[in-house]
């Protein structure tokens, strides 16, 4: 099963080489890895999606919670969440097919974000099957050259990954 966890760590040098080099030296696929910094200062968050079983899942989780750099590791997998993806597209483009291209990018509310004369440079926000299918309906025009940033997310409504953290952390 796909599971997505949502991991609070310290933001200090050398932590995602330590958590990627955990799931590695253990056997474990990291399908998608992004990280950045929260609302709570010296706090990153990292959201890693990766396939595993529930017993897989429970020693990966034990094995984070061992890294002193790790503050909380949430599954969110189960949770309802909001997720996003960015990806950028450098796709053939000329005077013949420019005009299709453009009502593609209307439709999943893309950017054009660079025109040369003979390609474009897309951007595509959405969730991984949104993303999949853009990318599928502009292979024909010629895809040049393509990157994703993986998965971001979010648990939907009140309910916070970090808050427990900043309110230990206010008393």
């Amino acid at each position: 099963m796909r599971h997505t966890l949502a991991v609070l760590v310290q933001n200090r040098a050398g932590v995602l080489a330590r958590i990627s080099g955990l799931f590695s030296r253990r056997g474990f696929n990291i399908e998608s890895i992004t990280v950045g910094r929260t609302e709570l200062p010296g706090l990153s968050r990292m959201t890693i999606v990766s396939e595993a079983d529930d017993a897989t899942l429970e020693q990966i989780t034990k094995q984070l919670n061992k890294l002193i750099e790790v503050v909380k590791v949430s599954d969110i997998t189960a949770d309802d969440f909001v997720d996003r993806e960015l990806a950028l597209l450098k796709v053939s483009a000329d005077a013949r097919n420019r005009s299709e291209i453009l009502q593609v990018v209307e439709i999943f509310r893309g950017k054009i974000v660079d025109v040369s004369e003979k390609a474009m440079i897309i951007e595509v926000t959405g969730d991984e099957e949104k993303i999949d299918a853009f990318v599928q309906l502009t292979r024909p025009y010629g895809i040049k050259e393509l990157v994703r940033t993986g998965k971001v997310a979010m648990v939907r409504g009140a309910k916070s990954t970090s808050e427990d953290v900043a309110q230990a952390a206010s008393k």
